[in-house]
């Protein structure tokens, strides 16, 4: 039987992948690597460069393979650049979507792995859970939820199974450290090694629960030999909140050096975001998570082995209006 894995040349699906591999999956990779490296991609996995938005390629994988499974894990996730990217964000992460679901109904595979994201939630809804009505505040969540609803109502109207993730703040090796939109773990990374400032938006007492992936990725792999996970929703990451700037101090550490932080304007976003995870436990007994500064230790041994990516602005940047002063910047010194 084989698995599809979107995104499983990335950060997140990479490590999927290899714990299907490990699960005795026949795995496909489709990826378009515009976040990933092909080098990622685990022995064993086939790997299909391409995109979720090709609905011809997506329908051609599906016939040649007949998927059992799929993992969508294919998303850009800079939730604070989606507010001005939002034709590419719903193409993307919604749009993108909806193939993989029609395909999936068409071809009955047997259940359908999201990772969605507490972004859903919004503001003001702490601890998140599960029961909450999700109000999201970003048109990255907006797309993450529309995507819950809809295979909510293909499980109804065509009995496809499902499986909702909704992770949060992962970092951990085969992150995109030169990404300088999202994973502020490791924008952090790559500004220490480049021995430039670690920068935070306000003052940097915005809260995070920062999730390790191996904390992550072995139960979204498992979950479709889990019955009761079917056709539920589940957080899934860490339980204990930190500020960002309690974060670099931790990254500094990690990479013997003293904290050098720039405090820029601060931007549009959620401040203090954490969940309650006890439906997972529940369902799949998660143990307990890696600590934040062995995590970070771990991270920071790959970020060195690595090195320092480099990245320019998003070029398809479709409103400017409001945009962070430094972004806006960044983009105005591309053109000139």
């Amino acid at each position: 039987m084989f698995s599809l894995i979107t995104g499983g040349a990335g950060f997140i699906g990479s490590h999927v992948a290899r714990h299907c591999l490990a699960l005795g999956h026949q795995v496909v990779v489709l990826d378009d690597l515009s976040g990933g490296f092909a080098d990622q991609v685990p022995t064993g996995a086939q790997f299909v460069q391409g995109s979720i938005t090709d609905p011809t390629l997506v329908q051609r994988l599906f016939q040649e393979y007949r998927f059992a499974y799929v993992y969508h894990l294919a998303a850009y996730a800079a939730e604070g650049l989606s507010h001005f990217i939002r034709r590419f964000n719903y193409n993307n992460n919604l749009i993108g979507s909806i193939n993989l679901i029609n395909e999936a109904i068409k071809h009955r595979v047997k259940c359908f792995v999201f990772t969605s994201s507490i972004a859903v939630y919004g503001a003001n809804q702490l601890p998140m859970h599960e029961d909450l009505i999700p109000q999201p505040e970003d048109p990255y969540g907006i797309a993450k939820y529309a995507v819950e609803l809809d295979l909510r109502a293909a499980h109804e109207m065509f009995g496809l199974d499902y499986i909702v993730f909704r992770p949060h703040n992962v970092y951990g090796e085969n992150q995109n450290i030169g990404d300088r939109y999202r994973n502020v773990i490791g924008i952090f990374m790559n500004q220490v090694m480049q021995g430039q400032p670690m920068t935070i938006f306000g003052d940097g007492q915005q809260t995070r629960a920062f999730s390790y992936i191996d904390d992550v990725a072995p139960h979204i792999a498992g979950s479709v030999n889990v019955p009761a996970a079917y056709n539920q929703v589940f957080n899934l990451g860490a339980d204990r909140p930190y500020t960002v700037q309690h974060l670099a101090r931790v990254v500094a550490q990690a990479f013997g050096v003293v904290p050098d932080i720039r405090y820029l304007p601060a931007r549009r976003e959620v401040l203090h975001a954490y969940a309650n995870h006890s439906k997972a436990q529940r369902v799949f007994g998660l143990g307990e998570p890696t600590p934040l500064e062995e995590g970070i230790a771990r991270m920071a041994r790959w970020a060195r082995g690595v090195g320092a990516r480099q990245s320019g602005p998003f070029e398809g940047v479709e409103v400017r209006r409001n945009m962070p002063p430094s972004w806006k910047s960044a983009l105005e010194d591309a053109k000139s």
